[in-house]
């Protein structure tokens, strides 16, 4: 039986005084910074709006996390705290209020949880933090106040909440920067997403993911924008199978302005084939992670690829559905040489991979000691390949992920096992783990997918092997 938790004192005095909101709101200027978080969550959930709207503007911290309240999305709250914001946009100084950014992101639930008292250490000095200089004694201009949002441009219009705070902030552009760490976009019309981000600090973002294949007009129309993304770090970009020069120019000369970008992830580039080298030339900073996938690459790309001195500390390297059989094998393994020292994660799937291209790189790879997922679903390996590739990845100390397909009875382009072929081969591969005699599990692919498109993991058998 579960016991009844009675109020806490400070609840009930909070409750007690929103039931009157004009005394809430004048006693506002005399009540302890350390209840205003307390107050302001029961204005919140009680739906006290012009108390809400007070508090606002005699807001005595830095920042007001309301995303952590809102989940979901509380139209009818957001109007109120905006009507605050105007109020303490229209005065010059407040003699309380020392507000700079209101966080409409799903973060902040610490804060709250910390000042309402229902954590421990409420009086830590990590909650005097948030709280500067009064603004209203420096007598400096007041700087434009930050409103961060999380941006989701899906579909063809934007959500009621989305349109309310971009209508607000247009009329504001002088007071506010509306601010935007992470922006995914998902089917939106790129007239639409030009208007929207014409509001954005676009300096601010940092995550940008682009889940669309627009054609190379729409991808020439937001090209500007990404160069002045100065602060990307992770750039998640799906093309066309267009291909025309000007546009690859003026996309690659953007990464000239990318001076922070780490992750690199382009899936369909078919704009790239036989252009890679432009793009290469125009990275800025060192990458951890970069994707080219299920595209046409020249071996003239994978050649620039492999000298090009930004991908020496990859920790992510993803070619899957990059066609390697037609290349020579040897530049493969230039590029593992490469990332040897750093590369952790290895995915090949899809690669029309075939025992020559695996003898290639078994001795760079059995040198890559960061190693911890490697995958190569969708090849054709025979047996013999299969086992030369065990043995030679064996004493890499940090490999716990391998994704396999099933091995052919010879390097042939019949990619389809005998049921019978299919039942044999988990003994097979055990007799081999038994005998590298290291703690060791696998995951092999016994399906095939010749096209793009298709789950490579959806046909998964575990193959385990742990010494007595």
């Amino acid at each position: 039986m579960s016991l009844w938790a009675p109020p806490r004192l400070l609840d009930l005095a909070a409750m007690s005084l929103l039931r009157n909101e004009d005394l809430a709101m004048s006693s506002l200027e005399f009540l302890p910074i350390e209840l205003f978080p307390l107050l302001f969550m029961e204005a919140f959930y009680g739906s006290h709006i012009k108390t809400l709207k007070t508090m606002v503007y005699s807001w005595p911290f830095v920042r007001l996390p309301l995303g952590g309240l809102m989940e979901p999305p509380h139209l009818i709250t957001l109007q109120a705290v905006l009507d605050g914001l105007d109020v303490l946009l229209s005065q010059k100084e407040h003699p309380r209020c020392k507000l700079q950014v209101l966080d409409l992101r799903n973060t902040g639930q610490n804060f709250w949880s910390i000042w309402s008292g229902y954590m421990d250490h409420m009086y830590s000095s990590s909650l005097t933090a948030p709280v500067p200089e009064d603004r209203s004694r420096t007598k400096q201009p007041l700087a434009p106040l930050e409103v961060f949002i999380e941006m989701n441009l899906k579909e063809w219009a934007m959500d009621e909440f989305l349109t309310y705070l971009m209508r607000w902030a247009e009329q504001r552009k002088g007071s506010i920067h509306l601010c935007c760490k992470k922006l995914k976009i998902f089917g939106m019309p790129v007239e639409n997403i030009m208007k929207v981000l014409s509001m954005v600090q676009l300096d601010c973002i940092q995550d940008v993911e682009v889940n669309q294949n627009w054609h190379l007009s729409s991808l020439a129309t937001f090209t500007p924008l990404l160069g002045q993304m100065s602060n990307v770090q992770r750039l998640i970009l799906s093309a066309s199978k267009e291909q025309e020069q000007h546009v690859v120019v003026q996309f690659t000369s953007q990464f000239l302005k990318l001076h922070h970008l780490r992750d690199l992830y382009l899936e369909s580039p078919f704009f790239l084939s036989g252009r890679l080298d432009q793009m290469l030339r125009c990275l800025m900073s060192p990458l951890d992670n970069l994707t080219i996938t299920h595209c046409l690459l020249t071996e003239s790309d994978l050649t620039h690829l492999s000298q090009c001195p930004r991908i020496s500390q990859l920790k992510g390297l993803d070619l899957s559905g990059i066609t390697l059989a037609d290349f020579s094998p040897e530049l493969l393994q230039v590029l593992l040489e490469q990332v040897a020292d750093t590369l952790q994660v290895l995915d090949l799937n899809q690669c029309e991979i075939m025992d020559s291209q695996i003898e290639a790189i078994l001795p760079a790879l059995s040198h890559c000691s960061q190693l911890r997922s490697i995958s190569m679903c969708g090849n054709l390996l025979s047996m013999a390949a299969m086992e030369k590739l065990l043995r030679h990845t064996s004493g890499l100390p940090r490999l716990s992920q391998e994704f396999y397909p099933a091995p052919l009875e010879s390097n042939s382009s019949q990619a389809v096992l005998s049921e019978e072929r299919l039942a044999q081969l988990p003994a097979e591969l055990l007799e081999i783990l038994r005998d590298l005699g290291h703690p060791r599990t696998i995951w092999l692919n016994s399906i095939f997918f010749a096209s793009y498109g298709y789950d490579e993991y959806s046909h998964l058998e575990i193959i385990e092997y742990i010494p007595a």
